[in-house]
C-alpha cells in the first residue's frame, strides 16, 4: 500500500511532525468495491442456500443444514489460520501481501461457487442424498477458504490504510455501503429473474423444481460482476509491497514510531492477544453482532414463505427492502459515532433491533406492514455491524501487523456459532417437510423473534462489559511498565509485540 501524502508541521519542541492526510475518495471507493464479490456470494449464500436445497432441490432439512454447517465449519478453521499466515507472508513479489491473499481468494471464489447453486451433475430422482452432500462438500469448502482469504486480507487494510478511529468508521461505513449495496443487486436481479417466468406455463406462486435456472443464473451473474469489482480494487488500492527481507522483525523494528526519542516498544504478536481481556470483549460482541445479521438474512426467506404465507416474489423484495434501510442508515455512522460514541451507536441498533422482534412477537400474520418491520431490521443490522466492525480495527489500533489474526480470530467464532446455530435450528424443526402441520406456520416465526430479540439481549449484556470495561490492551502495557521500572532492555526480553498507546473507545 503506497503511504498516505503527509505534510508536516513543528512540533512542541520545534521538530516536524508528520501528518497523514486523509485517503482521498477515489482511493476509498477502490477498496470498498474489494468486497464486492465476498458480499454477492454471502448474500446468495445465507439468504437463499437453505431454501434452494430444499424448496428447489428438495433434499432433507438435515442435509440443507449440514452443508451450511459444513461450509461454517470450514471457514471457521480457514479464518484465523489464514490470519495467522497473512501476516507472517511477504506477498507475490513486490505486489502487497494483503492483496495476493485477496487475489488467492477471489480466485477460488470464482472457480467454486457457480457450481454451488447448480444441480448435482450426474445425480438422478433415485440418488441418495449423501452422494448429492459429498458432490457439494469439496466446492463449498474451496469457496469458504476463498471468502475467507478474501475477507480478512480486505478487512486488514482497514488499520493500515488510515489510523484515526473517525477515518476508520467512515471506512468501514464505505465498505458496508458495498455491503449493501451488493446484497441490494442480489435481491433485484433475484426478482427480476422470478418474474421472468410469467410467460412459462409451469410457473407457481411457490418455489419448486422449476426454479432451478433462477438460482443457476443469479449465480452466474453474480460471478462476472464480482469479478469486475474485485479487478477495480487491485487496480485501484496501492498497497505497499513487504519484500521478504523487509518485514517487520519483532525483536527490533516497531511498526510505527510516533515518539522517535522514546524506547522502542516489542510487537504485540498473536498469542500475546490471547491473553487480552478487550480481545474476549470484542470477539463476543461481534460474534452476536453476526448471528443477528446472518440468521435474520438465513431464516427471512422461510419466515416470508412458510410462516406469512406469501408469494415466492416477496423472498426477493422484502430482503431488498431491508437493505436499502441498511444502505441509508450506513451513511450516518460518522456522525454519530462523532456525536454519541460507538457504545451508545451500538445500543441504539440494538433498540431498533428488539422494535423489529416485538413487532413480529405480536403480529402473526403481516400484508404491506411487513415492508416496515424489514426498514427497521435492516437499519438496526447496518448499525450494529458498522459498530462493531470499527470497535475491532480499534482493538487492533497500530498494531497492524498481527491485525489479520485479530480479524480472523472474530470470524472463526462468528461462522462457528453460526453454522451450529443453523444445524440445531435445522434439527429442531418440528416436521420432515414443510407446511405439514400447524406447527410447521409457526416455527420459522418463533426463529425470527429469537435470532433478533433474543441474541440482541445478549449483545446487549456484552455491551454493558465493554461500558464498563472499555477496549484497550491492559496487561501488555502492565509488564512493559514492569520492564521499564525493572530498567531491562527491550532486546533482551522474548516479547514480539509493540504496543501502541492505549485507546478507550466511549
Amino acid at each position: 500500500m503506497a503511504e498516505p501524502p503527509r505534510r508536516s508541521s513543528l512540533g512542541a519542541g520545534g521538530s516536524a511532525v508528520a501528518v497523514a492526510e486523509a485517503l482521498p475518495l477515489r482511493a476509498r471507493l477502490s477498496f470498498a468495491a474489494g468486497h464486492f464479490l465476498n458480499d454477492l456470494c454471502a448474500s446468495l449464500w445465507f439468504t437463499y442456500l437453505l431454501l434452494y436445497l430444499h424448496a428447489v432441490l428438495g433434499y432433507s432439512h438435515r442435509l440443507a443444514g449440514g452443508l451450511l454447517l459444513a461450509g461454517q465449519v470450514a471457514d471457521g478453521l480457514c479464518t484465523p489460520l489464514l490470519g495467522y499466515e497473512a501476516d507472517r507472508s511477504a506477498g507475490c513479489g513486490r505486489y502487497g501481501r494483503r492483496k495476493s491473499w485477496h487475489l488467492a481468494g477471489t480466485t477460488c471464489v470464482l472457480v467454486s461457487f457457480p457450481f454451488i447453486f447448480s444441480p448435482c451433475l450426474g445425480c438422478k430422482e433415485n440418488t441418495p442424498q449423501w452422494a448429492a452432500f459429498i458432490y457439494y462438500l469439496p466446492f463449498i469448502v474451496i469457496f469458504q477458504f476463498g471468502w475467507a482469504a478474501t475477507q480478512i486480507s480486505h478487512l486488514s487494510l482497514i488499520p493500515e490504510l488510515v489510523t484515526s478511529d473517525h477515518e476508520k468508521v467512515e471506512l468501514t461505513a464505505f465498505r458496508y455501503a458495498f455491503t449493501v449495496m451488493a446484497n441490494i443487486t442480489v435481491y433485484g436481479l433475484a426478482w427480476l429473474l422470478l418474474n421472468l417466468q410469467v410467460d412459462q406455463p409451469e410457473r407457481t406462486e411457490h418455489l419448486g423444481i422449476q426454479d432451478v435456472p433462477v438460482f443457476r443464473n443469479l449465480s452466474l451473474i453474480v460471478v462476472g460482476l464480482g469479478a469486475v469489482f474485485s479487478l477495480i480494487f487491485h487496480l485501484g488500492t496501492k498497497e505497499k509491497p513487504y519484500p521478504l527481507g523487509s518485514l517487520p522483525q519483532p525483536e527490533s523494528t516497531p511498526l510505527l514510531q510516533k515518539e522517535p526519542t522514546r524506547c522502542l516498544r516489542p510487537l504485540l504478536a498473536w498469542k500475546d492477544w490471547l491473553l487480552e481481556p478487550a480481545f474476549y470483549q470484542v470477539a463476543v460482541l461481534y460474534m452476536a453482532t453476526r448471528l443477528i445479521v446472518n440468521l435474520s438474512q438465513t431464516y427471512i426467506a422461510m419466515y416470508l414463505t412458510n410462516s406469512l404465507l406469501l408469494p415466492k416474489k416477496y423472498i426477493a423484495t422484502i430482503p431488498l427492502v431491508l437493505y436499502v434501510s441498511g444502505f441509508l442508515s450506513s451513511f450516518l455512522m460518522k456522525p454519530v459515532n462523532k456525536w454519541i460514541g460507538r457504545n451508545l451507536t451500538y445500543f441504539v441498533g440494538i433498540l431498533v433491533i428488539l422494535a423489529f422482534a416485538s413487532w413480529v412477537t405480536l403480529t402473526r400474520t403481516m400484508g404491506v406492514e411487513i415492508y416496515g418491520a424489514a426498514a427497521l431490521l435492516g437499519a438496526g443490522s447496518a448499525t450494529i455491524l458498522v459498530t462493531s466492525l470499527s470497535m475491532t480495527a480499534d482493538l487492533i489500533g497500530t498494531n497492524t501487523h498481527s491485525g489479520a489474526f485479530v480479524y480472523g480470530a472474530m470470524s472463526f467464532t462468528d461462522k462457528m456459532a453460526n453454522g451450529l446455530a443453523v444445524m440445531a435450528i435445522q434439527n429442531l424443526h418440528p416436521c420432515p417437510t414443510e407446511l405439514c402441520c400447524p406447527a410447521c406456520v409457526s416455527f420459522y416465526h418463533w426463529v425470527m423473534v429469537l435470532v433478533t430479540g433474543g441474541i440482541a439481549m445478549a449483545a446487549t449484556v456484552s455491551l454493558c462489559c465493554i461500558m464498563i470495561w472499555p477496549i484497550r490492551v491492559r496487561f501488555h502495557d502492565v509488564s512493559l511498565q514492569g520492564l521499564n521500572e525493572a530498567r531491562i532492555p527491550y532486546d533482551e526480553t522474548e516479547s514480539t509485540e509493540e504496543r501502541s498507546p492505549s485507546s478507550t473507545v466511549n
